[in-house]
């Protein structure tokens, strides 16, 4: 069955009303499709038939006959046949405004200054006699700022690439207590994707760039830490959680600790845990996350199945570790973005073989990124 949803009989129009357009249409498929079958769908048509060309041909030849009509073609492939779908909507292709990106950045560098420094100890009355003690927050901010941004370019310029509609990073200030002073950085897509081998580059460039740039970093940041005696009545301070990478990591730079003992960690390790745990977020394989669009270019209409299996897993690991980090987190994802992804244009031809096995290592990669509990106070 194709993939749009029908309208309510009294809120479709009828064919007679919509012939022209139909004829129109169906005009523009004649070296594309043989048509057998037509279905209309709200004010958008769908065509099924066999196709005479390969789909990204096909993509490429409707996509500029269509756009100038408000039209832009969906391929997809039901039980043998192929469905062009004729879906009323142009690309919403919009210049950035410098301005606001610019604004939003330097706000966030603010945010994580602040929080950079009230984590290397400076009191928030100092701050008002001392304003230029907010530099003591610069390692903390300049790593945050430099992982999320390296992941955000990551996305924006393989997206660029790929000749899609894609937005400049919108950096998300939050001022403390919160701890991070962020809540990250996002890009928005702003017309449809042209086919699965796109959507997938552009979403699994991000954490892959992010993540070669935390991966050093974090060994830098566990370079500048000590290893400090830590009593069971101590109290006062927040424990990262042990991911199966960062603690490698840690293993590797200081050997396995006496009893008792844990590592302090300096701001920058503090800032490239959070990017390696932004990593995992976006790898879960649910929604719109890079995670999701990774899933759905591997395995298109089986997206949904999977992301409610992986919020069930969310919840699970929840209840099992006794973290509630995980629930909230599986809550938003309902709440937010649901279970469901949008299509490509060109949602037929299946991803090569290289780029299902990068797929594999990205989902690999949420495994060792992923602390069961993130973060516990003491």
């Amino acid at each position: 069955m194709p993939f749009w949803s029908r309208r309510a009989p009294e809120e479709s129009p009828s064919w007679d009303e919509l012939f022209p357009l139909e004829a129109m249409l169906r005009s523009q498929l004649d070296d594309v499709l043989i048509v057998q079958e037509r279905r209309l769908l709200g004010r958008s048509v769908a065509f099924g038939g066999r196709l005479l060309v390969s789909p990204d041909v096909a993509v490429e030849r409707l996509r500029p006959r269509l756009a100038p009509h408000g039209y832009t073609p969906f391929l997809q492939e039901d039980h043998g046949t192929v469905w062009v779908h004729a879906v009323n909507q142009m690309d919403a292709i919009q210049p950035s405004r410098l301005w606001v990106h610019l604004a939003f950045f330097l706000a966030t560098v603010l945010t994580t200054l602040l929080a950079g420094s009230l984590q290397s100890g400076v009191a928030p009355g100092e701050l008002w006699e001392h304003p230029s003690r907010i530099l003591m927050g610069l390692p903390f901010s300049v790593t945050l700022l430099g992982i999320l941004g390296v992941h955000e370019f990551g996305h924006y310029t393989v997206g660029r690439l790929h000749k899609m509609p894609v937005s400049l990073p919108y950096f998300i200030p939050v001022p403390p207590p919160f701890f991070l002073g962020t809540l990250g950085a996002v890009i928005r897509l702003r017309g449809a994707i042209r086919d699965r081998r796109s959507l997938f580059d552009m979403a699994v460039a991000g954490p892959l760039a992010g993540l070669i740039v935390a991966v050093p970093v974090y060994v830098l940041g566990l370079k500048l830490s000590s290893v400090v005696r830590v009593s069971p009545t101590d109290g006062g301070y927040v424990q990262f959680g042990d991911a199966l990478l960062p603690k490698l990591l840690e293993r590797l730079t200081f050997g396995t600790l006496p009893p008792d003992f844990d590592i302090l960690l300096h701001p920058v390790g503090v800032a490239a845990w959070f990017g390696f745990f932004v990593t995992a977020l976006n790898l879960i394989p649910a929604g719109q996350l890079d995670g999701g669009h990774i899933v759905y270019a591997l395995f298109g209409r089986q997206h949904a199945l999977i992301s409610k299996l992986a919020v069930g897993g969310l919840v699970l690991i929840g209840l099992a570790f006794g973290s509630v980090n995980w629930l909230i987190w599986a809550v938003l994802i309902v709440a937010l973005m649901g279970f469901r992804h949008g299509p490509t244009m060109d949602d037929i031809t299946p991803l090569d073989g290289r780029r299902r096995a990068l797929g594999v290592f990205a989902l690999i990669l949420l495994v060792l990124l992923l602390p069961p509990v993130p973060l516990s106070v003491h």
